[in-house]
């Protein structure tokens, strides 16, 4: 599903030189769920946000599903995100003027699908994280946990085969993160979901299949 090959990216200005990533060789197997661990700054986000294509590395290559993404433009890089990646980030980023169910709609706009299917796909997507009371709602209405559940349904509303989730439970306390956390493993497991999520705490990361660590932009497990 993922494979990258000794990926470098390098922060440049007129007067330093940033290293965030260097010499990362990865291989991610479809339906895998893997945490990625380190401490601030070791390059964590960094490394979630290439292989989203989001953005691209100094040096090395990034294939996708066995595709080279190096070559590709960014309306090709924007459409196989649009298609094959669902995002779920630590801050929600929700829009706040839009409900429940027209932000979870949202990425499928761009597929140029109607109206009606578009939420059809929604509110399955919000079915399966438990939120089809609140498909009215605006997310000022809803607790940390919700939002977040929110974000997850947007992610997958385009039946993505790939999840990045970047510190998903770091703004929820405990109960909350352990509902989040379980949403993704279903996923995973019931859907072959391949799941990569970038976290700080042990104990969700050993309930996953596969944790790598980085220090100082480098891959040291």
């Amino acid at each position: 599903m993922i494979k990258l090959n000794s990926i470098e990216k390098v922060y440049r200005t007129e007067r330093i030189e940033t290293v965030a990533l260097k010499d990362i060789n990865l291989e991610v197997s479809k339906g895998q769920f893997l945490a990625v661990m380190g401490p601030s700054g070791c390059g964590k986000s960094t490394l979630l946000n290439i292989i989203g294509l989001l953005d691209k590395p100094t040096d090395g290559m990034v294939f996708l599903d066995g595709r080279d993404v190096a070559g590709m433009n960014d309306m090709q890089r924007a459409k196989l995100r649009n298609h094959k990646i669902g995002f779920v980030f630590q801050s929600f980023h929700l829009i706040n003027d839009l409900s429940v169910l027209d932000n979870v709609e949202l990425p499928l706009i761009y597929r140029f699908m109607s109206g009606k299917e578009r939420r059809r796909r929604a509110l399955k997507a919000l079915e399966k994280v438990g939120l089809t009371a609140r498909t009215r709602h605006f997310p000022s209405q809803l607790s940390g946990g919700q939002r977040q559940r929110v974000a997850i349904a947007r992610a997958i509303v385009g039946e993505p085969e790939l999840i990045l989730a970047d510190e998903p439970t770091g703004n929820l306390d405990s109960q909350m993160g352990a509902d989040i956390m379980n949403i993704l493993m279903q996923l995973n497991q019931d859907e072959n979901t391949t799941v990569v999520m970038v976290t700080h705490d042990e104990n969700l990361a050993g309930q996953t299949q596969r944790i790598i660590r980085l220090f100082d932009g480098s891959q040291v497990s």
